[in-house]
């Protein structure tokens, strides 16, 4: 069970980084030279932006779930 949790742990840290590192950001900064990796990679998609905001809040509660029951276990 703990060896689980570990591993949904990592692996939601993993794509919480990813999914953050792909939105572009809110503020064009530099007059939008400098842009996020999802832009070069996919385009410029209003859609993908709104698709890595949904993934971020949806690891970021896996993420946090799972290491509060992993704290939780291992008392």
């Amino acid at each position: 069970m703990v060896i689980a949790l570990v591993v949904l742990l990592v692996l939601s840290s993993i794509g919480l980084i990813v999914a953050v590192l792909l939105q572009s950001g809110r503020s064009a900064g530099l007059s939008g030279a400098i842009a996020g990796a999802g832009e070069s990679i996919f385009g410029k998609k209003k859609g993908m932006d709104e698709l890595f905001a949904k993934l971020t809040a949806v690891l970021a509660g896996i993420f946090l779930l799972s290491s509060l029951v992993l704290v939780m276990l291992t008392k």
